[in-house]
């Protein structure tokens, strides 16, 4: 270890010693974490008094360290928070003389300095007007002059901290609450603050405050441990970047994870979420004592003024049964005074399932109790044990809170072990706006309003709870997810089949929404490979409500009514294979009302046909839309067949700025006594990138020119992409294009993943029409930054194409998209 010698900066107080030892500190290696954040402290103390003592102060005046620097915790590129106290005899002369001779050379070196000069009284009155300002005079430590005046000071605040907590303190929480609705919670965003997300660094020093108060304490277990550890972060996130920032930066990570000799981006996302788990429950428990002191204090005067003025008996803690072991009081399910953990291994589930039903918070103490007394459970579970769970499950909403109080005891993975693995694990996909835990959480919590339209709910919300329990495993997280759920339902005491219907849902869980935003459902192949993968009506009923729980616990962007009538829809068509109907021939199939009156309208003029319907569009038997679709609005075009229609049509949306969330198109034959010649109907989901939607004449208009040719869509786009450079941020993975074996008997099915960008589908319909192909039909899937475009393609004769013919395809649409 280097061993620092900081003499010459005391008798040396200019920036040049400093600088130097200071630079040497940060870059020490064998020193980090607290130690080295003291030692900057002291050197940095040092430097302030060496400078203070050179400025002759004058009696009755003292440099103190308010806030982080306070506490000693300064991190590389921290802010210097300093107070020049002064108990107002000196001259005022003297005293902003003082100040410059300390402020300069601190500016000077370039650190960020947070300064004021104060009289006692001043600083008081100050942190009676400021809560801010009140929490950083808690930590105040002299870094030099009279130490007294600063006692006198610390004394004086924290005294009236104590005595103004029931003021102040419900004005703190609403100031955390309004910034956690500001930043968002740490533990669940892929760019989090350390410092001001909920569950951060500004969330534990809360917690020191409203300890200090007397008026509560904060579950003391992992705190110390998950503070020092987001401070690490934050020390070797200020390290790599060279810059005063507590945002954790996607392209920071990996940077930072090397700093603090983690294995990936993903083992520090991992470390800080749980460090902000721990904080944010403590927080929670925290809060919710500080209020029920408070309701508690506030009932008093009234209950002695019932009870008369010469007191009487104390009234007795009103205690209302829950179930067998468990009690609400005070708000709070308790365990009752009975209650035998370590003879009762069901106690744990039962009392969680009771404090969700009654939407109650079960009590720290009671979980903590559980944790230690309570034995393990059998394996296979006893009924009474899986029947609690799938009523804990059930709860929804209510469920989450009792749940993260069972995880912060290390309950959860003590009852599923494999839970372990997904507890706090980051997903990088943006569309995800949990964690992997806590998106299973949600999942069962979205379940537990879909029970009624399943035979078997207990399925159901278990399969929910598990159906991503893959992640934490190398490879396809749905074929590890099927292994780990049998050996899981098995644990917690289903049947075989049972067991068999859960593994099946947990390894389809996917199959539902993904053959219908990527698959022509028209094409009975299409509808026999998910009837074979299914097998039964009621695994059928099960991942459909499934489905649509994990669409709906993912995010925003993952659900829709469109996406939701799209698998409504091949549901009721692989319920029909199912119970034994013929699947209906697709050649046979006819278009829709409004699809053929433009199509016939397209025949008549020879030229494109548009309708933009930018009302929501209600799908058959559901109910109105209460906001928007996220999706966008329908865009119907038909055009009498002919080459480049596709991408003619892409292109021009990517012009006006339309994104395409969804996409279909296909050749539509109409009858004789209607017209002659296939009609090709476009039928899509575009949503404008920003402003309003283009009118309908202006995207024919355009259309009419790039199909004869005389606008030049690549040139334009070309120009757009140049006039516009490329934001920084990490670069997309690039594209990949593969041949789905045997996905139709009636095209060669081509499977397009890239990243979504304007022009995408411009692009790919240019390299098919290069390549000769025919686009039978094709469909568009985007979620986040993420395009699944999944292309029916034949020979101009309408046949499959060989399958050498198909690689080469894909390998030239690979190019063309790179």
């Amino acid at each position: 270890m280097t061993n620092l010698d900081t003499s010459d900066t005391t008798e040396e107080p200019g920036p040049g010693g400093y600088a130097a030892a200071r630079l040497l500190l940060l870059q020490e290696k064998e020193r980090p974490g607290p130690p080295r954040r003291a030692a900057l402290a002291r050197l940095t103390d040092d430097w302030l008094a060496g400078l203070f003592a050179a400025a002759a102060p004058p009696r009755g005046t003292a440099l103190v360290a308010v806030g982080g620097y306070g506490r000693a915790e300064l991190s590389p590129r921290s802010d210097l928070d300093l107070l020049l106290l002064h108990d107002g005899t000196a001259d005022k002369a003297a005293v902003a003389a003082l100040a410059d001779r300390i402020w300069y050379p601190v500016w000077d070196l370039g650190l960020a300095l947070d300064h004021s000069v104060r009289t006692p009284a001043e600083a008081r009155a100050t942190a009676g007007d400021d809560l801010k300002a009140h929490l950083g005079l808690l930590d105040a430590r002299t870094v030099a002059g009279d130490a007294g005046l600063v006692a006198a000071l610390r004394t004086t605040v924290l005294a009236d901290w104590r005595n103004q907590a029931p003021r102040r303190l419900p004005e703190l929480d609403a100031l955390c609450r309004e910034r956690a609705e500001r930043t968002g919670e740490l533990q669940y965003l892929l760019e989090p603050d350390l410092k001001e997300s909920r569950g951060g660094l500004r969330d534990a020093q809360v917690l020191r405050a409203v300890a200090a108060s007397w008026l509560a304490d904060a579950p003391r277990e992992g705190l110390d441990v998950s503070r020092r550890r987001l401070l690490d972060a934050r020390d070797a996130l200020h390290l790599a970047t060279g810059r005063a920032t507590d945002r954790l930066a996607l392209q920071e990570q990996d940077a930072v994870a090397a700093e603090l000799g983690l294995l990936d981006a993903d083992t520090l996302l991992r470390e800080v979420y749980e460090a902000a788990r721990t904080i944010s429950y403590a927080t929670d428990v925290t809060w919710r004592e500080v209020n029920r002191v408070l309701k508690a204090r506030s009932a008093r005067p009234r209950l002695r003024t019932l009870l008369g003025r010469g007191g009487g008996a104390k009234p007795s803690v009103e205690r209302t049964p829950l179930a067998e072991g468990v009690v609400e009081m005070d708000g709070e399910a308790v365990l009752a005074r009975g209650a035998r953990p370590e003879r009762d291994p069901v106690l744990p589930l039962r009392a969680a399932a009771a404090a969700a039903q009654s939407a109650l918070p079960i009590s720290p103490h009671a979980v903590r109790r559980l944790a230690a007394a309570a034995r393990p459970l059998p394996v296979p579970w006893p009924a009474e044990a899986r029947e609690e769970l799938v009523t804990l499950l059930g709860a929804g909403e209510a469920t989450v809170p009792v749940w993260e109080a069972l995880e912060a005891e290390g309950i959860v993975t003590r009852l599923l072990p494999d839970w372990e693995r997904v507890r706090c694990r980051p997903q990088r996909n943006p569309v995800h706006t949990w964690t992997v835990d806590r998106h299973l959480v949600e999942t069962a919590v979205r379940a537990s309003s879909l029970t009624r339209r399943v035979s078997r709910p207990d399925l159901l919300l278990v399969a929910a709870l598990l159906h991503d329990i893959g992640k934490g495993w190398p490879g396809d997280h749905s074929v590890a997810g099927e292994t780990i759920a049998r050996d899981l339902a098995a644990r917690i005491g289903f049947d075989r089949t049972d067991t068999a219907v859960i593994a099946t849902a947990v390894r389809h869980h996917l199959l539902l929404v993904e053959t219908a935003t990527r698959r022509d459902l028209d094409d009975p192949a299409t509808v026999q490979s998910v009837a074979t993968a299914v097998g039964t009506l009621g695994t059928l009923e099960l991942l459909h409500a499934l489905t649509e729980a994990d669409a709906l616990a993912t995010g925003p962007a993952a659900w829709s009514s469109w996406r939701a009538s799209l698998v409504s829809d091949l549901v009721k068509r692989v319920a029909g294979v199912l119970a034994g109907e013929e699947p209906p021939d697709p050649e046979a199939a006819a278009p829709s009302a409004e699809q053929e009156r433009l199509a016939i309208e397209a025949l008549r003029t020879g030229e494109p046909v548009l309708a933009l319907r930018t009302e929501p569009v209600v799908p058959d038997g559901a109910e109105e839309p209460q906001e928007p679709e996220p999706v966008g609005v329908e865009l119907l075009v038909a055009v009498p067949e002919r080459p480049g229609v596709l991408p003619a049509v892409a292109g021009v949306l990517a012009l006006h700025r339309l994104t395409v969330r969804a996409a279909d198109l296909r050749a539509v034959s109409l009858p004789r006594d209607l017209g002659d010649g296939p009609v090709l109907v476009l039928d899509w989901r575009v949503a404008a990138e920003y402003g309003s939607l283009p009118e309908a004449a202006r995207l024919r208009a355009d259309l009419v020119r790039a199909l004869d040719g005389s606008l030049d869509i690549p040139a334009r786009l070309a120009e757009r992409e140049a006039a516009y450079p490329r934001r920084r941020g990490l670069a997309a993975p690039p594209p990949r294009v593969t041949v789905a074996a045997a996905g139709s008997r009636l095209a060669t099915v081509i499977e397009v993943r890239a990243q979504d960008a304007p022009g995408l589908l411009h692009r790919i319909g240019r390299a098919l029409e290069g390549a000769a192909v025919r686009v039978r039909s094709a469909h568009v899937s985007t979620l986040g930054a993420n395009a699944v475009d999944t292309l029916y393609v034949t020979r101009p004769d309408g046949s499959l194409l060989p399958d050498e013919e198909a690689i080469d395809l894909a390998r030239t649409l690979e190019e063309a998209l790179r």
